[in-house]
């Protein structure tokens, strides 16, 4: 059973979102503030949270620094009413994964935590299985039933971005800051001659490709 803990000292939004995450089969906890949230993480295994910003006794950006220097690492999805980039930009600087602002669609919620609960497992986890292939981060192996492509360290931190989040664009900036480091001297081409590497070793595989998306960067999807 997933646990999901919403945090929001409205009462009326709380219960709505509430009964959205039951109607799709989770365990949720509520708390109208941080410091009831912390209370319940010292007793329950949270798989997820949703908290608002603006809360009596402790905000969201607190708590979320709070978890973050604990070491917890759940996904955190903020709800909040305040919208500039500079909100968001330090929610997501304080550890928040994504941000979502009032009034919430919830139907769009739900599919932004489905997604940030597959992520956590992925990264948890370390493979991805992509149909009938398994994706190995510690292993920097790709296994099929037939066979085990061993690749070398970037090119399958490289393929284990892109198939983290199928059909995301990423540029090749985005890709070098991630997988070769913001202080890094090599350039955008490097990603291309890696990104020509892995398709030379894995195109006859039939589960997915990795998709050129002109002036922007790369993509991975399905094969049709």
């Amino acid at each position: 059973m997933v646990n999901i803990l919403v945090v929001d000292d409205n009462d009326k939004i709380r219960k709505l979102i509430t009964a959205y995450l039951k109607s799709e089969g989770y365990n949720v906890l509520n708390a109208g503030n941080g410091i009831e949230a912390l209370d319940i993480i010292k007793c329950f295994n949270i798989d997820l949270m949703i908290a608002d910003i603006m809360m009596p006794k402790m905000d969201g950006y607190t708590l979320t620094e709070d978890l973050r220097n604990s070491n917890y690492n759940f996904p955190i999805l903020m709800v909040t009413a305040k919208e500039t980039i500079e909100d968001k930009k330090r929610g997501f600087n304080l550890g928040t994964d994504d941000y979502m602002v009032k009034p919430v669609d919830m139907d769009e919620m739900l599919l932004r935590v489905s997604a940030l609960l597959r992520r956590a497992r992925i990264s948890a986890e370390k493979r991805i299985i992509f149909g009938d292939v398994e994706i190995n981060y510690e292993n920097l192996s790709v296994i099929t039933k037939d066979e085990v492509i061993i690749l070398p360290k970037k090119e399958l931190y490289l393929l284990f971005k892109l198939l983290s989040y199928p059909k995301k664009i990423f540029t090749r900036q985005q890709l070098m800051d991630d997988i070769w480091g913001m202080d890094t001297e090599v350039d955008e081409r490097t990603v291309d001659v890696h990104i020509k590497r892995l398709r030379e070793k894995l195109n006859h595989l039939n589960e997915f490709e990795i998709v050129t998306v002109r002036g922007l960067g790369y993509k991975a999807e399905k094969k049709v």
